[in-house]
């Protein structure tokens, strides 16, 4: 049996602002923006080639504070790439780094990055995102 992580949750303080932000400069695909009834919206928005979504909302997400979600990831197989494109739709994003064994991988980049590069960001309300680069898989 196959199980997959399809949609995770993260909270925000105004909706708009953080679908413009996961929309407009992450480029996360707008899959529905549903108004339930008054009080009850969700939006789920998916990185492009994802099998897995984000939703945010009020009254039909489980009640947490605004920021509170961290370690959030997303892979890619090209950091350097990914790092551009963010810097260059506006995102405030950390420089690449090598975590764990190889200091020298940024130096180097291209496949040096597999597993060890990592950028980090955070939405506007502090939820906390990763960018782990990941060019093949086993």
């Amino acid at each position: 049996m196959h199980w997959t992580l399809e949609v995770v949750v993260v909270p925000v303080a105004d909706i708009d602002r953080a679908k413009a932000f996961y929309a407009d400069q992450l480029g996360f695909v707008v899959d529905h923006d549903t108004t339930v009834s008054p009080g009850n919206r969700f939006v789920q928005l998916t990185p492009p080639g994802s099998g897995c979504s984000i939703v945010i909302g009020e009254g039909v997400v489980p009640p947490m504070p605004p920021g509170s979600v961290q370690g959030l990831q997303l892979v890619v197989p090209d950091l350097v790439r990914a790092h551009a494109e963010l810097v260059e739709r506006g995102v405030e994003v950390g420089d690449i780094r090598s975590v764990g064994r190889d200091p020298e991988a940024v130096q180097r980049g291209g496949t040096a990055l597999d597993n060890v590069g990592f950028v980090f960001f955070s939405d506007p309300d502090g939820n906390g995102w990763a960018v782990q680069q990941i060019s093949a898989r086993a």
